[in-house]
């Protein structure tokens, strides 16, 4: 844009512009401060609704004032990148196919900061957010006018649903805000409440983390409870029951066209069991190569297998008792009896049948 046109154009638009060649599909701008949601969080975490994640507690002062992540810090621009939604549902959540968003969308913040340095024409201090600090990014996207609370805590946007990541890039200069969405548009609807198979949700939008699947299926690093297994059902990493059936969702959710969250090769088109069978059959070299810059990692291959273990025992047959049997035998008392759970499991179902 030439300089005579960017006089007539405020900063705060040309930003905006930016990242939306940057491919992000919401962007929204808001001034940082004390955040109103912070006690309910300290709150949340009293009450063990974050179960292992630890992690949380941490930073709690930068959780109740969005200022302190460094000096100066005033403004945030807060993005969003659709991962999805019309993507058929499966064993794994639709935004663990592809590659890690956190580095996707972490290099498209700092190319905005980059760019924002340019356009001001000296440098300027910021920081990018992606789930990788104590901030509450979710706050700062309502603030930012992106969306409110769905009662399953997601953050809703009126034109995209809730299939999309959420990400802040935090600077020291200082920016015009969005006005916030103060709007709650989820009215009398509680299907994503209802849908849960776990009854994860304590209340609208208060979910206890140790009941849902997502977590026991990625955070929980031990046992997952056996009153929970059968619940989980053939899902291996991830739950999107509660977005699938969220009207917003049905309406206004998009097709994907990030190439980087394109499901890779060695998970597209698998069924639960397929993808079960396959995980209990790697080893730690090809797990590497398989999921090398995959969120799935995070789960490690142990997490996996007993993922898997859980996923086959609701959904095998007894052809796939061998593939368990094996596993059985794992040194890893862990992993030895989710293996024997699912050849229970399969017994039983055999039985009934």
């Amino acid at each position: 844009m030439s300089t005579a046109v960017a006089e007539f154009v405020a900063l705060e638009n040309l930003v905006k512009a930016q990242a939306y060649g940057l491919g992000f599909d919401l962007v929204g701008i808001t001034t940082l401060g004390p955040m109103e949601t912070a006690g309910n969080f300290d709150a949340w975490i009293a009450e063990g609704y974050a179960g292992e994640m630890e992690y949380l507690a941490r930073g709690a002062d930068k959780r109740h004032d969005s200022r302190l992540p460094f000096g100066g810090a005033v403004s945030a621009i807060v993005v969003g990148l659709n991962y999805g939604g019309r993507e058929p549902s499966g064993p794994i959540a639709r935004y663990a196919r592809g590659d890690d968003y956190h580095d996707v969308m972490a290099d498209r913040l700092r190319d905005l900061h980059r760019w924002l340095e340019s356009e001001i024409g000296r440098s300027i201090a910021g920081k990018a957010y992606v789930d990788t600090g104590p901030i509450l990014e979710r706050d700062l996207a309502r603030r930012a006018g992106l969306g409110w609370f769905g009662k399953n805590t997601n953050l809703v946007s009126p034109n995209l649903g809730s299939f999309f990541f959420i990400g802040s890039l935090v600077v020291d200069f200082p920016l015009a805000a969005d006005a916030p969405f103060e709007a709650d548009r989820c009215g009398r609807c509680t299907r994503c409440l209802d849908a849960c198979p776990t009854g994860a949700f304590v209340s609208e939008r208060v979910l206890d983390a140790t009941k849902c699947i997502s977590y026991l299926t990625i955070e929980a690093k031990g046992e997952i409870p056996i009153g929970l297994r059968e619940q989980v059902g053939g899902l291996v990493y991830g739950c999107d029951i509660c977005q699938d059936v969220c009207p917003w969702n049905e309406r206004f959710s998009q097709k994907l066209r990030e190439d980087s969250f394109k499901p890779r090769e060695s998970l597209e088109s698998k069924d639960a069991r397929a993808l079960a069978i396959d995980i209990l059959r790697l080893e730690d070299d090809s797990f590497r190569a398989s999921f090398r810059r995959s969120p799935m990692k995070r789960a490690k291959l142990r997490g996996l297998k007993r993922n898997a273990a859980i996923a086959l025992g609701n959904t095998g047959y007894a052809a796939d008792v061998e593939t368990l049997a094996m596993l059985a035998e794992h040194d890893d008392a862990m992993l030895s009896d989710h293996a024997r759970w699912a050849i229970a499991r399969i017994a039983e179902r055999d039985r009934g049948n």
